[in-house]
């Protein structure tokens, strides 16, 4: 079950999860959650979503991706936000 805060955020966000129903938006994985606003939302996006989960969390989540997991994100976004963890969270 997702937070109020994270619910407000994915339907400010709805258009970036098109395929998945209205009715079953705000009910999507922490998983789902990150690496669509990783590979495709904005810096302000990211921004919020660090605000809302933290950054050691987003980083969590991040790196539990495993195998075809993994491969949805784009190499150069999974480059760029694999040496920011490692810097920063």
């Amino acid at each position: 079950m997702n937070s109020p805060e994270i619910k407000t955020f994915i339907r400010k966000n709805s258009s970036l999860f098109w395929y998945i129903p209205e009715d079953k938006k705000e009910e999507i994985s922490e998983d789902i959650l990150v690496e669509f606003i990783l590979n495709y939302g904005t810096l302000e996006d990211v921004k919020e979503l660090f605000s809302i989960m933290g950054i050691k969390e987003v980083a969590s989540v991040f790196y539990q991706a495993q195998g075809r997991k993994k491969l949805n994100y784009y190499p150069e976004i999974y480059n760029f936000f694999n040496l920011f963890f490692q810097k920063y969270a």
